[in-house]
């Protein structure tokens, strides 16, 4: 289910908050179109271009950058509704896309027939709106009309509107969401439910959809029903319908906190019963089973269930009193459930060990569930797995990945070994390098991974420009994947490039990521400097050629690291971040975020004030450059944050580069000539501080 998000109003709106001019005199920068605000970030631009892009490598790397964005090579992954395969495509042709499909017969063709249903560049043309798409919600099972998403430059914020697949054009007078977070999902042909922005404190405080209702067609949204009305304080609310034949459903979800829920089942008579399941958990329905993944230790039934544990029951049995639960997954000390994917008899178990993956096929019976190793399964790489059609078939869609070998897509059914239906081009040279797992450790003694690629038989001289990624939060494990873009700005120009696992990820399960929440998100912070000191000790690199990267909460990640332990880095890469944590939560969706990092406006900035880097900085300490980078269309983590704290530290005369694009929402880019763009910027940037002028 996606993430609603804060109304497109709000980003109009004052700053929120009681905080004085006299105590953050850069309050200004948070008025996210105002006119002397923009006139900052264009004379922030104008020196960082001058900086970065006249540098004489810059549009060679631009270019390539996008050559590879633009690339008819990448594999168009695609989606299956009813006979068709469904994909979204961007090239340098169609820099803003387009919405096809085609046969199966056709997609295993190296190069397929396509049918174009939608083309957002004509549409932006003709609207004079730079769409971007945000997707589409198909009504099964003829799969003929469809609730389409786009938002103007790539903000969270978006509209939807009814399209008619048969005749490749908008309904008229059909369903139509006006632009605001939210969401609209089928009930049937003539019906939805719709979570929006239906007028004042229809809101959550976190600026998404407090209210979800029931719309009739050829009824104004106005008239809509309402399903179910949550709190202010709670995050997010939206009903939703399962269409699995036999097993059709409605659904309410109440997001409390960002990691805390309460899951109703609708009758048709619109009744509600709130399902008896931890807070804390996930939940979900599929065909007949009930699946809960725990996030604490849950004892029911008279039995323990450990926390990261995958828990299913017939939901029907469950309705009745019934809580004898299987256990489809247990954790063990360096595992975690990566992901699940169900097909029609199914169950297929994605497990990480010790950050790599192996799958597992789960199938109910008469005496439980069987557990066998998926067939075919790679031993070595990423490897993702998703139903191609969960109602029908007992196939999956297959990617392997790492960070030096391009990504394949294969197609399987359980039971039989896969077949290879794409695979990447080698964009870049990598038969000279080769992947590393090292453990560092910890102030507190844990052992913290990460991934290391680097040229074979690397002369430890402690002079190899390194780039260290990082994120931290939210329970997102960092896995190898394949980016030609690492390889081709990095890697290939004598690079190494390193990839932390540390703590407040997902890597090994709900203990790793609570580690490092709110008082004790310190231990993210100590395990990121952890891996770097392991890699100078290993004289990989030192700090004067070692470059940290990373964005949003890994932003905050890179402020703290700058602010927390300068000595340790060469340049620092600070894209979308979060680093104001004294008013974060007053800031577009920041509200939501607070069970992550906690809420500054109580007893919680005891420990907050520790890791907000905008108070934190002086100007009496010698930082590593910085480049922050962030996006005026983003409604998501503010703007606000990189202009304050570049304003700050400018100020106060520290090295540091801004550059804001004036679209591309949370990504930072809405179209690949932007992410090319700002890519080259980036890369630039750490060359110019990390690359030895004479050598290695």
């Amino acid at each position: 289910m996606r993430l609603p998000a804060l109304m497109l109003s709000a980003l109009m709106m004052a700053p929120a908050g009681a905080q004085t001019v006299s105590e953050d005199p850069y309050l200004w920068l948070e008025g996210v179109e105002d006119a002397k605000a923009l006139d900052w970030v264009r004379a922030r631009n104008a020196v960082s271009e001058k900086q970065l892009a006249g540098d004489p490598g810059f549009e060679a790397l631009r270019g390539s950058l996008l050559e590879i964005l633009d690339s008819n090579a990448r594999i168009p992954y695609v989606s299956k509704m009813g006979a068709y395969y469904y994909n979204f495509w961007r090239d340098k042709n169609n820099p803003q896309g387009i919405w096809r499909r085609t046969t199966l017969a056709e997609y295993r063709k190296d190069t397929p027939q396509w049918e174009v249903l939608l083309d957002i560049d004509a549409l932006g043309k003709a609207e004079g709106v730079n769409w971007v798409w945000g997707g589409a919600d198909c009504l099964r099972p003829a799969y003929d009309r469809c609730l389409i998403s786009l938002s103007r430059g790539g903000a969270d914020a978006d509209v939807t509107r009814e399209f008619d697949v048969s005749d490749k054009a908008f309904v008229k007078d059909g369903f139509s969401r006006p632009e605001a977070k939210g969401q609209i999902g089928w009930i049937d042909a003539d019906t939805v439910y719709v979570g929006t922005d239906f007028g004042p404190k229809s809101m959550t405080s976190s600026g998404y959809p407090r209210i979800a209702k029931e719309w009739k067609r050829g009824t104004p949204m106005s008239a809509a029903k309402t399903v179910y009305e949550g709190q202010e304080s709670d995050i997010w609310i939206s009903a939703y319908r399962d269409h699995t034949p036999g097993f059709e459903r409605d659904f309410v979800y109440r997001g409390l906190t960002f990691y805390t829920n309460e899951l109703y089942l609708r009758d048709k008579a619109g009744a509600l019963t709130k399902l008896d399941l931890p807070d804390g958990a996930q939940k979900s329905a599929f065909r007949e089973w009930l699946s809960v993944e725990l996030r604490q230790p849950w004892t029911v039934g008279g039995r323990e269930y450990t926390a990261g544990s995958l828990l299913a029951i017939r939901l029907d049995a469950f309705l009745s009193g019934a809580r004898n639960f299987d256990v489809l997954f247990e954790p063990a000390q360096n595992t975690s459930l990566a992901s699940s994917a169900v097909t029609k008899d199914h169950v297929i178990l994605n497990v990480l060990e010790d950050v790599k993956n192996r799958l597992y096929v789960l199938t109910p019976g008469k005496n439980g569930w069987t557990r066998t190793p998926l067939v075919g399964a790679p031993s070595f790489g990423t490897v993702g797995i998703s139903a191609v059609d969960s109602e029908e078939s007992n196939d999956y869609f297959m990617t392997v990945t790492d960070y030096l070998t391009p990504t394949s897509l294969l197609m399987g059914t359980v039971g039989s070994a896969p077949e290879k239906l794409k695979q990447l081009p080698g964009f870049f040279d990598a038969s000279q390098h080769e992947i590393s797992q090292q453990f560092a450790t910890s102030k507190d003694g844990t052992r913290v991974p990460y991934f290391m690629v680097s040229k074979k038989g690397l002369a430890r001289n402690g002079k190899n420009p390194t780039l260290l990624y990082g994120y931290g939060g939210f329970e997102v494990s960092l896995t190898p994947n394949y980016s030609a873009g690492v390889g081709r700005a990095w890697l290939s120009a004598g690079g190494v490039y390193v990839v932390a696992n540390i703590r407040g990820g997902g890597e090994y399960g709900p203990r790793w990521h609570q580690a490092a929440l709110k008082a004790d998100r310190n231990k993210a912070y100590e395990d990121f400097a952890a891996v770097a000191e392991d890699l100078i000790a290993r004289n990989i690199t030192t700090p004067k050629h070692l470059g940290i990267q990373g964005g949003s909460n890994g932003g905050l990640l890179m402020g703290n690291m700058t602010v927390m332990y300068p000595q340790l880095f060469g340049a620092v890469v600070c894209q979308v971040p979060l680093l104001d944590m004294k008013r974060y939560h007053k800031l577009l969706a920041g509200a939501s975020w607070m069970a992550e990092y906690g809420n500054p406006d109580t007893d919680d900035w005891s420990f907050l004030k520790a890791y907000s880097p905008y108070q934190n900085v002086s100007k009496d300490v010698r930082y590593p450059p910085v480049l922050f980078t962030t996006s005026t269309r983003d409604d998501r983590v503010h703007p606000g944050h990189a202009r304050k704290m570049m304003a700050r530290m400018m100020e106060q005369g520290h090295d540091v580069t801004y550059y804001e694009n004036i679209e591309g929402g949370h990504g930072g880019a809405a179209n690949n000539a932007q992410s090319a763009y700002m890519s080259a910027l980036a890369y630039t940037f750490l060359k110019q501080k990390l690359f030895p002028e004479s050598g290695p």
